[in-house]
């Protein structure tokens, strides 16, 4: 299992300035994590109330992400970092900005759950984005573990997971499309769960995104647009930097 071990510096305040971004990237993904649980809950539940509460709590992450930022920007001027120092920097601030844009596509679900409730839509046609719910959940959480560990193995498991999200999203297109044709009635309800369903996708991706963060913090190869092959054999090579 490999997995990036941070050394002390000189500078005992540089160390405890590393481990805070560190901390707080965890603090905002456990908020980002129970925003995305209670949108997929509330798609699935046909709750409004707890989409409203998912919509109008976005707020947070969006603060998080500043305050990160702008630490980072002061930990590149002040330290000038180098190695790994510089690479955990970098994927610290790529990943604030994933778990920000997840945010927003939970609070998109959010939006759509509201429309689903207030339209009285069927929970038979629900069963799908749910399994996709659950799925990409899993990922997100998996994702921040491996971030958390430092662990390329866990990233790597999280990149593969995303292929069979991928089916699923198409499987839940093709069940949703049977619904429309079937029923033209069922159209404004069908359409707020494809819009969940595209966001949930794409949550999936960034979960993928924050996982391949870690190969390139770990191994120094950014592992970024490439097959899941190319992906698995950088995060596996012994010949990665751990610098």
């Amino acid at each position: 299992m490999d997995k990036l071990k941070l050394g002390t510096h000189i500078s005992q305040q540089f160390d405890a300035e590393l481990e805070d971004i560190r901390s707080k990237v965890m603090a905002m993904g456990g908020i980002v994590e129970q925003q995305l649980d209670n949108a997929i809950r509330a798609l699935a539940d046909i709750d409004a109330e707890l989409a409203q509460t998912v919509v109008t709590s976005d707020y947070k992450v969006n603060a998080m992400e500043v305050n990160i930022d702008e630490e980072c920007t002061q930990i590149l001027v002040r330290r000038q970092p180098a190695a790994s120092d510089l690479r955990l920097v970098i994927a610290v601030i790529k990943t604030i900005t994933d778990l920000e844009r997840i945010g927003d596509e939970a609070e998109r679900i959010g939006r759509m759950a509201l429309d689903f409730a207030e339209k009285g839509g069927n929970s038979k046609m629900l069963a799908g984005v749910t399994h996709l719910g659950n799925r990409v959940r899993s990922m997100l959480h998996n994702a921040l573990d491996a971030f958390a560990r430092m662990d390329t193995e866990a990233a790597l498991a999280v990149a593969k997971e995303d292929l069979k999200a991928d089916k699923d999203y198409e499987s839940v297109l093709r069940e949703l499309m049977t619904y429309m044709m079937e029923d033209p009635r069922s159209i404004p309800y069908v359409l707020d769960i494809m819009w969940s369903a595209r966001s949930l996708e794409r949550i999936g991706d960034r979960a993928q995104n924050i996982s391949e963060y870690v190969i390139y913090l770990v191994k120094g190869k950014d592992v970024r647009h490439t097959r899941f092959e190319q992906v698995e054999s950088e995060a596996r090579d012994p010949q990665g930097k751990n610098a």
